[in-house]
């Protein structure tokens, strides 16, 4: 499964830190330079988001940004956006210049932060040129697991239809190779820009998304190389 590092040392930590920011004090310049960065905004039902870089300058209210006219049409009410801060429990804020917050992305252990909207935002690092988040739906269809140089492992067809546990099913070809067959993959699940084929028994195989949509094995998984291609 990707690995979505929160770019915090701990919430603990964090939430002290924030604390401490109300009171006069700056919060440790390795745990904000380890949450600045880009990220893409996007809802979690796969519609366009935007790209917004949180940066480490002083800014009215916390910190300043960039990129937040990227948007206007996708997001209008970030646009606004004139900076960001940590809420005091290991999340983190945008608010316009009045200091009125437009978003609050929530931490989830192992997971991107996200707003608790009816329909959540995520904060997360995504690959260059992708504007939206990967869906059930969207991802639904067959694929090819291959080598980098083209050798087909097996073929696999992702349904579309996730269930109560965010699981969905999954089908593998009847030609696969041994080592593939044998983890007896059966269904798929998504977090963020991941995508983890897992089996019943407790196997799975994780890819992280590449900026073409499709995926190769998380660095994380160890072994030789393998992707994941749309066919």
């Amino acid at each position: 499964m990707i690995r979505f590092v929160l770019r915090l040392a701990a919430s603990a930590a964090a939430t002290l830190l924030v604390c401490g920011l109300a009171h006069g004090q700056e919060i440790d310049p390795d745990i904000l330079k380890a949450q600045a960065g880009t990220y893409l905004i996007a809802p979690d039902d796969g519609r366009t988001g935007c790209r917004m870089t949180l940066e480490t300058d002083m800014a009215i209210g916390g910190y300043s940004l960039s990129g937040q006219d990227s948007c206007a049409k996708p997001l209008p009410a970030l646009a606004e956006a004139a900076a960001w801060n940590f809420d005091g429990n290991g999340g983190v804020i945008l608010i316009d210049p009045t200091r009125k917050v437009l978003a609050r992305f929530v931490e989830n252990e192992g997971s991107p932060m996200k707003t608790k909207d009816s329909v959540p935002l995520l904060l997360v690092a995504a690959p260059d040129g992708i504007d939206h988040l990967p869906t059930f739906r969207g991802l639904a269809g067959t694929w090819t697991m291959q080598r980098p140089d083209g050798e087909r492992l097996c073929g696999v067809t992702l349904k579309g239809n996730a269930e109560a546990n965010g699981n969905a099913p999954l089908s593998l070809s009847g030609d696969c190779a041994a080592n593939v067959a044998r983890l007896k993959l059966a269904v798929w699940h998504i977090e963020g820009f991941g995508l983890t084929l897992m089996g019943h028994d407790g196997s799975s195989l994780a890819f992280d998304m590449r900026a073409d949509g499709n995926f190769d094995k998380s660095k994380e998984e160890g072994g030789k190389p393998l992707s994941l291609v749309r066919q």
